[in-house]
């Protein structure tokens, strides 16, 4: 085996939110091919428990402690350099050194980086093959964050899309690959950067399916008579934050008026002060940590995601399907999912139609069943993660080429690197 590095701006493990999902499967693929050397951040107390769990997997490993709060206050002085404040807050002199050393003692030649902040380490060494994922234009999360926050912080959000498309965009130039989660994603990309848009291209987020089975027997953690509607997620994650807000004020009380007994379940970890008040309202429970989301997605009468704001794909949407949970999404939880309208999630947007799009799916036990089942089939059929990973293999194999050559694409077989 050969040598790569992995840059992970937050320890792949456990699993449980979309990014971790997302880098621990990249962990395991890239494990099975190269001696994998990982530099990643730790920037949850609990997850210092999991870090032997991950170093099985590793050839070498740096992991790097990461305080929110401290890494807030340190971002600020890139206002004073006039860059992204993400860079700061994942700027560490002991990763910089460990990333140094190890290059220089183990020869690598390939480096994959998982999220833009990232790229920071290895921004000198033009040398070495470099894929990065940046699975979301983040810098877009951004200017969604500036439309729909006050002054003065949606001046600062503002501040950090313009800072951050910059970086993304340099980083994008400089790679031999840049991938996203999403062929739109991909796609917006390629218009925000089109000097790049030869080297852009996507794989898909997937689902291991035999964890998230409909059949695994979990007991039912819901109140005898109630009919639960239920969101996973983080719940200090701003989207999630707001996407929640919105249910429980705007669309719980429109469909608990034509079903007394409906109730929404907001299942996740750390939830915001705006998240534990909603508590107060009638039908709403906030259960903080749990030790494991899926007996509240498998008895949940449905699913919901109803997010406003979000980036690439949604893992929630994903489990749920492969549960055989009918999900009710909104249009911006349904993007880069390969899924009918209808007949594989029940697709709404605004209160009213939510709520009538709910109210009547509780009251067809069949149609539920029908889309749970076919939701399920969909996942089994096109999100495993062999196959949404296998662009990866040929992106690392492929002989470096020079600035000026045939684009890199052509290379590629998968249909997955392909246009939107």
């Amino acid at each position: 085996m050969e040598d790569l590095l992995l840059l992970v701006h937050r320890i792949p493990y456990p699993p449980n939110k979309g990014d971790k999902i997302r880098s621990w499967h990249l962990l395991r693929h890239l494990a099975a091919r190269y001696r994998v050397h990982l530099a990643t951040f730790v920037d949850d107390p609990d997850d210092w428990q999991y870090v032997a769990h991950v170093r099985k997997l590793c050839a070498s490993s740096h992991f790097a402690p990461l305080n929110p709060r401290r890494a807030r206050l340190r971002s600020l002085r890139a206002l004073l350099a006039n860059r992204a404040l993400s860079l700061d807050y994942y700027s560490d002199r002991s990763t910089r050194a460990w990333v140094r050393r190890t290059m220089r003692d183990a020869g690598i030649e390939r480096v994959v980086v998982f999220s833009s902040p990232m790229a920071q380490y290895t921004q000198d060494m033009p040398e070495v093959r470099r894929v990065v994922d940046l699975c979301d234009v983040d810098s877009e999360k951004w200017r969604a964050y500036a439309d729909k926050k006050a002054w003065p912080a949606s001046l600062l959000y503002g501040y950090e899309a313009d800072r951050l498309l910059r970086y993304e965009r340099q980083v994008a130039a400089d790679s031999d690959a840049a991938l996203f989660v999403s062929a739109p994603e991909a796609e917006l990309f390629r218009t925000l950067a089109p000097e790049s848009a030869a080297r852009v291209g996507w794989f898909g987020n997937g689902v291991d399916t035999a964890y998230f089975s409909p059949d695994a027997g979990h007991a039912n953690p819901y109140a005898s008579g109630e009919t639960a509607l239920v969101f996973c997620g983080a719940m200090d994650y701003w989207p999630n934050v707001d996407a929640v807000q919105w249910f429980a004020q705007d669309v719980l009380p429109l469909v608990r008026a034509r079903v007394p007994q409906a109730s929404f379940v907001i299942v996740g970890a750390r939830p915001a002060p705006e998240v534990q008040a909603l508590a107060k309202l009638p039908g709403v429970t906030v259960t903080g940590t749990v030790p494991d989301v899926r007996p509240y997605v498998v008895h949940a009468a449905l699913s919901v995601a109803p997010l406003r704001v979000a980036r690439g794909i949604q893992n929630k949407v994903l489990e749920a399907m492969s549960m055989a949970k009918a999900v009710v999404v909104s249009p911006q939880a349904l993007e880069g999912i390969d899924a009918a309208t209808g007949s594989e999630v029940l697709l709404a947007e605004h209160a009213a139609d939510v709520a009538d799009t709910i109210v009547a799916a509780l009251a067809d036990d069949g149609l539920r069943a029908a889309v749970g089942h076919a939701a399920r089939a969909r996942v089994e059929a096109s999100y495993g993660w062999d196959a949404r990973l296998a662009p990866l293999d040929a992106l690392l194999e492929a002989p470096r080429q020079p600035a000026g050559t045939a684009p890199l694409r052509a290379a590629i077989p998968s249909p997955t690197w392909n246009r939107a």
